[in-house]
Order: structure tokens, then C-alpha cells, then sequence
């Protein structure tokens, strides 16, 4: 009896595909497709109406690498940001995530992921060569490297940084340590050892 299917071909394909989205797993995924077959006027025909949207106008931003609608970006065309401040970001969801915190008025640059020599993932693979030519343009007077604290993440910022040896500006990297609300007890070594080695005046 078990694995039977309960629903036509249409609706187990809707369920496959949400599965595969982050987060959600094939009990979530059966919950999420009948709730948007219940509630189809408000939500189902809505979603896929934005989602046929999606798929024909959502595209790369070919000066920073983030996604849109337009071309150069939402972010690349507000005149408001300051251009001498350029973050460097790993993913869309990185750049997103900062722009929720709202704490600078800057311009980003999204790489695409990190260099990985175990996974072929080199520099030609990411979006490292138009960060270059950026910077190179002149406005640019700091770069942060807003990347994650993890081997690969380091590696990247290594080695982006070589790159960018010898052109006038600073290039800066997140703050990495105990973070706000963290109880000692529950961190890692390496970040108690960071923490320590970046310690500032009280």
C-alpha cells in the first residue's frame, strides 16, 4: 500500500517540483500544493500568472550579476547610492539579505558563488574579471568584501583582493566574531578565535 499515488499525474508533478525548492521536503511539498489547490482563484492562478512572468522577464543584471527585470538593475540605475562604495557578495540572497538590514547606501557586485578547485570551480567561473574592470573605471574608492567566513569564502576574498593590488582604493571584509545576542558557550572554535583576534577598544 505504501508509496500508492492519491492525485493525477498534474498534481503529483506540482508536488515533485515544489519539493525541490529550499526547505521544503516531500511532506511540506504535499501541504503547500493542496493548500494552492484549495485556495486556486487567490493563490494558484496568481502564482502562476507571476511565475509565466518570471520565466520571460527575469534576467542578469550585466553590471552587477544580480537578478531583474531590467537591465542594468533597479540597484545599478539609483542615481541615490553611493558609486565610491562597491560589496561584494557571493549570491543574490547575500546582496538581498544586506539590503534588508539597510545599513549602507552602497553598490554590489554579485560573484555567483565562490572559487572551489574540489568542485572546478574557478576563477573564469565567476563574475571576478567585470569586478576588476569595475573598480577599474575609477569610482570606486572601497571595496567590501561581504563574503562568507568559510574556507572558500576566505580563499575568494584572498584572492580577489591580489587582484585588485595596486589600484587606489581600500578593500575592507565583514567583521567576523561573536555575534549580537551570542552566548560564548554556543560558538565554535574558530569563531571564539576570530572574535579574539579582531578585538577592539571597549
Amino acid at each position: 500500500m505504501a508509496g500508492r499515488k492519491v492525485a493525477g499525474p498534474e498534481i503529483e508533478r506540482l508536488i515533485q517540483l515544489l519539493a525541490r525548492l529550499p526547505g521544503l521536503g516531500p511532506r511540506s511539498a504535499r501541504r503547500a500544493a493542496l493548500h494552492l489547490i484549495k485556495k486556486k482563484e487567490q493563490l494558484l492562478v496568481p502564482l502562476a500568472d507571476a511565475m509565466g512572468v518570471a520565466v520571460e522577464k527575469v534576467g542578469i543584471c550585466s553590471v552587477c550579476g544580480t537578478v531583474d527585470t531590467c537591465d542594468p538593475c533597479t540597484i545599478c540605475c539609483d542615481d541615490g547610492r553611493d558609486e565610491t562604495v562597491l560589496v561584494v557578495v557571493e549570491d543574490v540572497a547575500d546582496l538581498w539579505a544586506l539590503e534588508r538590514a539597510g545599513v549602507l547606501n552602497a553598490r554590489y557586485h554579485v560573484l555567483g558563488g565562490t572559487l572551489s578547485p574540489l568542485d572546478g570551480i574557478g576563477p573564469e567561473d565567476l563574475n571576478i574579471e567585470r569586478l576588476v574592470e569595475r573598480v577599474k573605471q575609477g569610482a570606486v574608492r572601497e571595496v567590501i568584501l561581504a563574503v562568507n567566513a568559510t574556507v572558500e569564502g576566505q580563499t575568494t576574498a584572498l584572492y580577489i583582493t591580489d587582484q585588485l593590488t595596486g589600484l587606489e582604493l581600500t578593500v575592507t571584509r565583514l567583521a567576523h566574531g561573536v555575534p549580537v545576542g551570542g552566548e560564548l558557550d554556543h560558538l565554535d572554535e574558530g569563531t571564539l578565535t576570530q572574535a579574539m583576534k579582531a578585538r577592539t577598544r571597549f
